[in-house]
C-alpha cells in the first residue's frame, strides 16, 4: 500500500517568502520541490541541531535552483516549510 503524502504547511516566514514570489517559474520550482518532500519527508539532509528542538532537514534542488528548510512532525505526516529560497 502506498504512503500517503504528508501534508504542507509554512512558518510566518516563509508564507511571506511565497507571498513575494511572482515569476511562474518560480513558482513551478517550488511547487516540485514541495511534492519531492511531500512523499518524502526524509528527502533532505539532516542539519545539526539541538535534540530538544525540531531537527531541521535542508532540500536542495540543484536543477531547479530551490532550497528548503523544513521539519516534520513526530509521525511525519506534516512538513512545516521555514525557510524557502527560489
Amino acid at each position: 500500500m502506498a504512503r500517503q503524502r504528508a501534508r504542507i504547511a509554512f512558518s510566518d516566514a516563509a508564507a511571506k517568502q511565497v507571498e513575494a514570489i511572482t515569476s511562474e517559474a518560480e513558482v513551478h520550482a517550488l511547487d516540485r520541490a514541495l511534492v519531492v518532500i511531500s512523499v518524502d519527508p526524509e528527502a533532505g539532509e539532516l542539519l545539526p541541531g539541538d535534540p530538544g528542538h525540531p531537527r531541521l532537514r535542508e532540500y536542495t534542488d540543484t536543477v531547479e535552483r530551490v532550497r528548503l528548510l523544513y521539519w516534520t512532525s513526530s509521525l511525519g505526516t506534516v512538513i512545516v516549510v521555514a525557510y524557502i529560497e527560489v
